[in-house]
């Protein structure tokens, strides 16, 4: 059987006006005073899904099977185990307190300045109080109360970091990239590799393929971008290294969203495009590209940026025409 027809993509020297430049950001620089606020439309939701995590289990003495699995075939009671002993010795308000604790002491012990514990500690109650109100969601026999236990503690402190910002409107410093110290600005100059991939040629593209991870999916949002008249330059998220960074689970991740597009228009704006599915952590990807863009907007040194995601290839000309 023959073997895939390897292509080889790379960036065209006779394109070299289709050229996009973009920032690495390994992290973020906060100086807070007095003030923080929130961008509550990006919060991500929690979800507390009996399904994934239950909050009740049978079990018996454990006499392990032949496999050194627990049984419940084997001799004695099964007792069941549940979350409601600690349900009803804890009260949600004393567990917010304790989780804007944690968050305060967590600020005050960063390099950056912060403000007094006194002045930011109230605040971050309110916002804890907030979020469990607004965003958490309990699907019975899950309580709302259930959000204080692992794993789902550590994603809400998480979550909540990644959305905490100082209050530019309030007078406050914004928030600021940190920028990677070892490497310059990466480029689309900077692709070129092998693949056997399907591939597709562009025309508003200083790489001259755009590779496909899917059978039609990015193939259409490609087409959709590249014939679309606002459109200066676009390069697909291959060999390219545009990485977001974010956290879950208590470790360092990168986001690799799919596209960065040049649009012309009052002033030059670049749009990173996620093309996306179903993905568990779309709303945490979300909120870290829109953290990454605001920051890189308040230093100014790279110009506009944006993000935005579709669900449908359709939907990416209606984007197009109002980012």
């Amino acid at each position: 059987m023959p073997r895939p027809k390897p292509h080889h993509v790379r960036a065209l020297p006779e394109r070299a006006a289709l050229e996009i430049r973009f920032p690495r950001v390994e992290g973020y620089r906060q100086a807070i005073r007095n003030r923080v606020k929130v961008d509550w439309p990006a919060m991500p939701r929690l979800v507390l899904n009996p399904r994934q995590i239950p909050p009740e289990i049978e079990m018996k003495a454990a006499l392990p099977t032949n496999r050194g699995r627990p049984s419940l075939s084997g001799p004695g009671r099964i007792e069941s185990v549940s979350l409601n002993p600690y349900r009803q010795g804890r009260r949600q308000q004393q567990l917010v307190f304790e989780l804007a604790r944690e968050l305060t002491r967590s600020y005050a012990a960063r390099d950056e300045g912060a403000a007094p514990t006194h002045v930011l500690f109230p605040q971050l109650v309110r916002i804890v109080e907030r979020y469990v109100r607004e965003c958490v969601e309990a699907v019975p026999p899950a309580e709302r109360l259930d959000v204080f236990l692992s794993p789902y503690y550590g994603w809400v402190v998480e979550r909540l970091t990644e959305a905490i910002r100082p209050d530019d409107a309030q007078g406050e410093v914004a928030e600021l990239p940190r920028y990677e110290a070892s490497r310059a600005p990466g480029s689309t100059t900077e692709v070129e590799f092998w693949t056997s991939r399907p591939v597709r040629e562009v025309l508003k593209s200083h790489i001259n393929y755009v590779v496909a991870d899917t059978k039609a999916w990015e193939q259409s949002a490609a087409y959709f971008i590249d014939t679309h008249p606002r459109v200066v330059s676009f390069a697909k998220n291959a060999g390219l290294g545009l990485a977001i960074p974010y956290q879950h689970n208590g470790a360092p991740h990168d986001y690799l969203p799919d596209f960065v597009v040049r649009l012309e228009g009052e002033s030059d704006l670049s749009l990173v495009l996620e093309t996306k599915g179903y993905d568990p952590l779309e709303e945490v990807k979300a909120q870290a590209a829109r953290r990454w863009a605001e920051a890189i907007n308040a230093d100014g040194q790279f110009g506009r940026w944006a993000f935005a995601i579709v669900h449908k290839p359709e939907e990416v000309r209606a984007i197009l025409d109002c980012a």
